[in-house]
């Protein structure tokens, strides 16, 4: 009768989370662009390959115009003016973004708001539009001074400040992807070029850490597995023997976690490397997460002997309701949390919704997310045997 009622538990479990996820939401961008009245504005969806046809409304008298659409996952999208005049977008769903600006000046002085990611690639790209505009001018001053008496002296001096431009803009690219590995954005940045052959980033090690992590989020997004492709033909090429030892020796795969626990002590979720770690987001006042915590307190007693830990991580803002949940529901595994939604952590591992958790290998790789019920007794019989 107890194992009955087990399995009905589980299969509830598992309904609810088959009827919350995978579901469209509509997006709204909205805009207003000096000028622009009665001029026409496309919005198209960036598609590698089959494009699809674009949308495109007449920009009312007062500047304004509004496009409508529905996504279940970010994804990238062009608005255009003209053939030379476009931006890029990265648009989730049930977001409302909202864009200003001049029409004549669109792609310089826009600004946009309600849209994270969209956000995130208008920094990029006001970031290398400074650096490439600095190592142009360079380029500039070689060809003009080249016949200079002092030319040798002064080309000494540009050769610093050009690779000073050029070193700081791909350290601060690849801090950005190392910051958002979970986000659509670092595809974005990953394939900023400063010429045809010349990649801004050109450390594997952050393009496979990019790869893997958003491969294992989206793994139907067509940038996605392009990215994914490509990390793992570079992996094959015969040059790349070297690269992938490195890999196997010094590869993050996903990023760390450091926050207090329930005693005030810092946990670290790096130091877990060796075990298989469920690492669970959750909050005391989320009915879901209150109802999922006897499973994971059940599993954690049958597989933490078997090399699993479980690190939960709790949004929460409230100390008293934290605890009091831990005590109610007989929770022994890692419980961390800032009380301040822990921020930082649920943006590095892309939390949108709640419970949500991410399976990581021994050595900190994503090998499954949003395991409950059945489906995370199953994946973790299978590798802790």
């Amino acid at each position: 009768m107890q194992s009955s009622a087990k399995r009905a538990f589980y299969f509830l479990i598992a309904l609810f989370f088959m009827v919350s996820c995978g579901k469209k939401s509509n997006f709204t961008i909205s805009g207003q662009l000096d000028g622009g009245a009665g001029k026409t504005v496309y919005f198209q969806k960036i598609l590698i390959s089959n494009p699809s046809l674009p949308d495109s409304v007449k920009i009312d008298k007062e500047g304004k115009f509004t496009f409508k659409g529905r996504t279940s996952t970010p994804t990238f999208y062009s608005l255009k003016l003209s053939k030379n005049s476009f931006i890029t977008l990265l648009i989730d769903s049930a977001e409302n973004a909202t864009i200003r600006g001049s029409y004549k000046r669109f792609t310089q002085d826009y600004k946009i708001s309600g849209s994270v990611g969209s956000e995130r690639l208008r920094e990029l790209d006001n970031r290398f539009v400074r650096a490439k505009t600095e190592t142009d001018s360079l380029r500039l001053l070689y060809n003009a001074h080249k016949n200079d008496a002092l030319y040798a002296t002064k080309c000494n001096e540009w050769n610093t400040r050009y690779m000073g431009v050029i070193t700081d803009h791909s350290s601060y690219v690849t801090s950005f992807i190392k910051k958002n590995p979970f986000s659509l954005a670092s595809v974005y940045a990953l394939y900023q070029k400063w010429d045809e052959s010349n990649f801004v980033v050109s450390d594997f090690q952050t393009m496979k850490m990019a790869a893997s992590a958003l491969f294992s989020v989206y793994p139907k997004n067509e940038q996605v597995i392009a990215l994914y492709n490509n990390t793992l033909q570079l992996v094959k090429t015969e040059n790349s023997k070297k690269l992938t030892n490195a890999i196997k020796d010094k590869a993050v795969n996903s990023p760390n976690i450091v926050l207090p626990d329930a005693f005030g002590n810092q946990q670290n979720l790096w130091s877990l490397h060796g075990k298989y770690v469920l690492l669970h987001f959750w909050s005391a006042k989320d009915r879901p997460s209150r109802i999922l915590n006897p499973v994971l307190s059940e599993i954690y007693t049958k597989y933490k002997n078997k090399g699993l830990e479980i690190f939960m991580v709790s949004i929460d803002d409230d100390k008293n309701a934290w605890l009091n949940a831990i005590e109610e529901d007989h929770l022994k595994c890692i419980n961390v949390g800032d009380m301040k939604g822990s921020m930082q952590a649920t943006s590095n591992f892309n939390i949108h919704e709640i419970p949500f958790n991410y399976l990581l290998d021994k050595e900190g790789a994503i090998v499954g997310k949003n395991l409950k019920g059945p489906a995370l007794d199953q994946t973790l019989s299978k590798i802790l045997k």
